[in-house]
C-alpha cells in the first residue's frame, strides 16, 4: 500500500484535515498526473444580502471554513467527481458520466433530479459545462479532456454562509486551471453567479461568488453590484470582531421567502419606471439576463434616498397580489423568480429595502474605513445601531425569523453594539459586532443559545483569504511517497 504522508502538503498551506482527506484517494488519481488544488472559503454578509441583485453596495467577510476542491485532466472523456464528505447528510457521493452527456443546463437539471441527495451535482457539472460552453473552440480550450475532480469541505451547508457559491467556484477554479483556461478575479465570479443562475436554479446576484474570489482575511471587501465594481478592502481593527453564530433555522436562495422579496422588488422597480416614463428592455450585452433603462440602468438601487422618500414610498403598494400586478403590467422583468397570481408581495417595503440598504452600507462602509486604526466607542455603537437598522429591515420583507430574531435581543442585552441576521434572511447566521475581548462574552451567549434550544450551533469566528489571493497548488501523487507539492 502506498505511504499517505500528508506533511508535505501541510507545509504548502494545505490544511491538515484536507491533507488527511487526500491521503484517502491515492486510488481516485492516476499518479504522477498533476493534480491542481484549489479553495474557496464561505462568506460572512456583514451589510447588503438582497441588493446585490437590485445593484446595491454590498460589505463582506470571509470565514476560514471552505470548500477544497482537487481536479486532474483526463485524456480521455469520462467525468468522474468524488465528494466524500457528501454522505454525512445523506446525499450522492459519485458522480461518473462522459463529457458530451454535459450538453445542456437542462440535462444537468434532469441528470441531479434522478436521484435523490444529487442536488449538489448541479454546481459542479454545471462548472464543467460552463467552461466547456463557453471556452471550447476559443483557443483557450480546443480540445477539452475528462476530468478526476476530488471535493471536501468542512463549510456547513444550508446556514446562509455561502457553501453552494464556495462550491461552484472552488469547481470553476479547479477544473479551469486543469484544463489551462485562465479565470479568476471579476470572471470568475462571473462565472459562478452564471452557474447558479441558469443550472443550479438560484435567483443569487453576485455578492457571494465576488467575495469568496476577491476576499482577504481579516478584511471587509466593499463592492457595488453594477454588476460587479469592487473596492478596496477595508481591513478590521485589531481590536474589531465580527462573530457569526447558527440560529439553526434553515435558509436557501430557492426559498419561497427569498423569492418573493426578489421579485417584490422588481415589481417595485418596474412600477416605478412606468411611473417616470422609461422603458424598459433586455440587455442584450449581459450574459447573464437582465433589464435595463436609460436612467438607472436597471439598477432599484440607484433610486436615490431622497427621490424614493419624496416621490415613490407613499405611492407604492405596501402590499400587491401578483394578479393585480400581472393584470396591469402583463410582464414581470426578472428573468429568475416568477409572479404567482395568488401570493401576496411587499412591493413597498422590498423597494425601501433596495434603496435605504445600499445607503447603510455606503455609511458603514466609511466608518469602518475612518476606525481602521482605532474603533472609538461612539463609532463602535454607531456601526452597530446601523447593523440593527439592517436587520430589523429584514422582517419588513418577509425575510424574518424568530430565531434570528432572539440571537440579535441576545446579543444586544448581553451588551454587544449591533447584531444582524445574514446572507437571503428567512433564517441562516447572525454576525456579530464586538471587541476582540468580547469573545468570552460571545462564547457564552453561544452556550447559552445552545442550551436553551437544545442543539449546539455552528459558531464562525475565524477569517482567511480569498479564492484568488489563495491562488493553486499543484500536487502529485507518487507510489511510495504519498503527496507532494510540485
Amino acid at each position: 500500500m502506498p505511504s499517505l504522508r500528508t506533511s508535505e502538503l501541510e507545509s504548502h498551506g494545505v490544511e491538515e484535515h484536507v491533507a488527511a482527506a487526500l491521503a484517502k484517494t491515492h486510488d481516485f488519481f492516476t499518479p504522477d498526473i498533476p493534480v491542481l488544488l484549489a479553495r474557496a472559503p464561505g462568506r460572512l454578509d456583514v451589510m447588503g444580502g438582497n441588493v446585490d441583485y437590485t445593484g446595491g453596495a454590498v460589505l463582506q467577510g470571509l470565514l476560514q471554513e471552505a470548500v477544497w476542491a482537487a481536479c486532474q485532466f483526463r485524456s480521455d472523456e469520462t467525468v468522474r467527481v468524488l465528494n466524500p464528505g457528501a454522505a454525512r447528510y445523506g446525499w450522492k457521493t459519485r458522480f461518473e458520466l462522459n463529457l458530451s452527456e454535459l450538453s445542456d443546463a437542462s440535462a444537468i437539471q434532469a441528470m441531479c433530479n434522478a436521484e435523490e441527495g444529487s442536488f449538489w451535482g448541479r454546481y459542479v457539472l454545471g462548472a464543467v459545462y460552463f467552461l466547456k460552453s463557453h471556452f471550447e473552440g476559443t483557443g483557450a480550450l480546443d480540445t477539452p479532456g475528462g476530468l478526476n475532480l476530488f471535493l471536501h469541505s468542512d463549510l456547513p451547508p444550508n446556514k446562509g454562509v455561502s457553501s453552494s457559491a464556495a462550491l461552484t467556484i472552488a469547481a470553476l477554479k479547479a477544473i479551469s486551471a486543469a484544463w489551462g483556461i485562465p479565470l479568476s478575479a471579476v470572471a470568475l465570479a462571473t462565472a459562478g453567479q452564471w452557474v447558479e443562475n441558469v443550472v443550479a436554479g438560484a435567483a443569487c446576484g453576485i455578492m457571494d461568488q465576488a467575495a469568496i474570489v476577491l476576499g482577504r482575511d481579516s478584511h471587509l471587501l466593499p463592492i457595488l453590484c453594477q454588476p460587479c465594481l469592487p473596492s478596496p478592502a477595508i481591513a478590521l481593527s485589531d481590536g474589531l470582531r465580527i462573530w457569526g453564530i447558527d440560529s439553526m433555522a434553515p435558509r436557501s436562495t430557492t426559498g419561497t421567502a427569498y423569492e418573493t422579496a426578489r421579485a417584490a422588488a422588481f415589481m417595485g422597480y418596474r412600477m416605478i419606471c412606468e411611473k417616470e416614463g422609461l422603458a424598459v428592455s433586455p440587455d442584450a450585452s449581459s450574459d447573464i439576463p437582465r433589464w435595463v433603462d436609460t436612467r438607472w440602468n436597471g439598477y432599484l438601487s440607484n433610486v436615490p434616498h431622497p427621490v424614493f422618500r419624496t416621490y415613490h414610498e407613499h405611492w407604492l403598494p405596501k402590499s400587491l397580489s401578483g394578479h393585480e400586478f400581472l393584470e396591469r403590467y402583463e410582464e414581470h422583468i426578472d428573468p429568475f423568480t416568477a409572479i404567482e397570481p395568488t401570493r401576496e408581495y411587499p412591493v413597498r417595503a422590498a423597494v425601501r429595502y433596495a434603496v435605504e440598504e445600499n445607503f447603510r452600507v455606503r455609511m458603514a462602509s466609511s466608518l469602518l474605513e475612518a476606525t481602521a486604526w482605532d474603533v472609538s466607542e461612539s463609532s463602535l455603537q454607531l456601526i452597530g445601531k446601523v447593523l440593527c437598522q439592517s436587520h430589523h429591515a429584514y422582517s419588513e420583507c418577509g425575510l424574518g425569523s424568530k430565531e434570528c430574531d432572539d440571537l440579535v435581543d441576545r446579543a444586544l442585552k448581553a451588551g454587544f453594539p449591533g447584531a444582524k441576521m445574514t446572507g437571503g434572511g428567512a433564517g441562516g447566521v447572525v454576525a456579530i459586532l464586538g471587541r476582540t475581548e468580547d469573545r468570552r462574552k460571545f462564547l457564552r451567549l453561544a452556550e447559552e443559545y445552545a442550551r436553551d434550544r437544545g442543539a449546539t450551533p455552528h459558531i464562525f469566528e475565524g477569517s482567511s483569504d480569498g479564492t484568488d489571493a489563495f491562488g493553486l497548488r499543484t500536487l502529485q501523487f507518487k507510489t511510495g511517497k504519498g503527496w507532494v507539492c510540485c
